[in-house]
C-alpha cells in the first residue's frame, strides 16, 4: 500500500513524546508529507463519549462485549477526552491491588470508532493516520484467554499507546519479585524502580521519544508491507 501523507495526532498529556520531533524524524526517514494534528479525543461529541465508553474491559478474563456505560462512566470518559491529562489519576498498573481497577480499552474497539471520525473528513486510503494517547490499549489472546496491554495497534489508523509503551513490555523477573517484596512490606517501589530503570521505560520518560520511532516504523511498514515486526533483535522493527 502506498503511502501519500502521514498524519500525526498528538497526545499532550505526554510532551516527552516530543511529536515535532517525530515528524522530522519521518521527514528525514520517508520521501512523504508529514502533518501534526491535535489530540483526535479532545471536541468528540456525546454519542462518540459514549463509544468509546463502551470500549472499557472490566474483565480482562473475557472477550470483548459490549457494554453499556452508566452516566458516570460517559462523564469520566467526556472528562478524559477534554482533558488526557486526568488518566494519569486513575489507578495505574503497579498500584493497582486487582488488574480490574486499571481503565483499559478494547484496541481493535476504539480503532473502530477512531477510523469513524477521521473517515468523515478523509476517504483517501493512501493517508496514513497514526494517533498517539495514554489509554492503554489491550487486545484479547486466544492462546492465554485474557487480554493484555499493547504499544502499538497496526493498520490505518495506527495507535500508539503511551500506556502500552511503559507497561506492554515485559520487566526483569527480578523487578517483579523485588517490588512484590517492597509491596509486602508496606515501601514504596520507587527505589526498586531505579535500580531497573535501565530495563524498562517509566512514565514521562526522557526515552520515549526515541522509543516511539521504532514503533511508528512498524505502524508504516505494516502499513506498505502487511508485516510490521522483524525477527532481528538488531533491527527497530523488532517486536522487543
Amino acid at each position: 500500500m502506498k503511502v501519500s501523507k502521514i498524519f500525526l495526532y498528538d497526545e499532550p498529556a505526554v510532551q516527552e513524546i516530543q511529536i515535532s520531533n517525530l515528524k522530522n524524524f519521518l521527514l528525514e526517514t520517508f520521501s512523504v508529507d508529514v502533518e501534526i494534528r491535535e489530540c483526535i479525543f479532545n471536541n468528540l461529541d456525546e454519542k462518540t463519549v459514549e463509544k468509546i465508553s463502551g470500549c472499557r474491559i472490566f474483565d480482562p478474563k473475557l472477550p470483548f462485549k459490549k457494554h453499556q456505560p452508566n452516566r458516570q462512566e460517559i462523564d469520566f470518559e467526556k472528562s478524559v477526552c477534554e482533558d488526557t491529562k486526568l488518566m494519569e489519576k486513575t489507578t495505574m498498573v503497579e498500584d493497582a491491588k486487582k488488574i480490574e481497577d486499571v481503565v483499559m480499552y478494547d484496541g481493535f474497539e476504539i480503532q473502530n470508532i477512531i477510523y469513524g471520525i477521521i473517515a468523515k473528513n478523509d476517504s483517501n486510503p493512501n493517508n496514513l493516520h497514526i494517533v498517539f494517547t495514554n489509554k492503554l490499549t489491550c487486545t484479547y489472546d486466544t492462546t492465554d484467554n485474557r487480554y493484555h496491554g499493547r504499544a502499538v495497534i497496526c493498520s490505518n489508523p495506527a495507535i500508539i499507546s503511551t500506556t502500552g509503551m511503559i507497561e506492554a513490555p515485559a520487566r526483569p523477573r527480578e523487578y517483579y519479585f523485588d517490588a512484590m517484596k517492597c509491596k509486602m512490606q508496606g515501601l514504596d517501589i520507587q527505589n526498586v524502580k531505579k535500580n531497573y530503570s535501565e530495563e524498562f521505560l517509566d512514565y514521562h520518560d526522557k526515552r520515549l521519544s526515541k522509543i516511539a520511532e521504532g514503533y511508528l516504523l512498524q505502524t508504516i511498514f505494516y502499513y506498505m508491507t502487511g508485516d510490521a515486526f522483524c525477527d532481528s533483535l538488531d533491527c527497530r522493527l523488532n517486536n522487543a
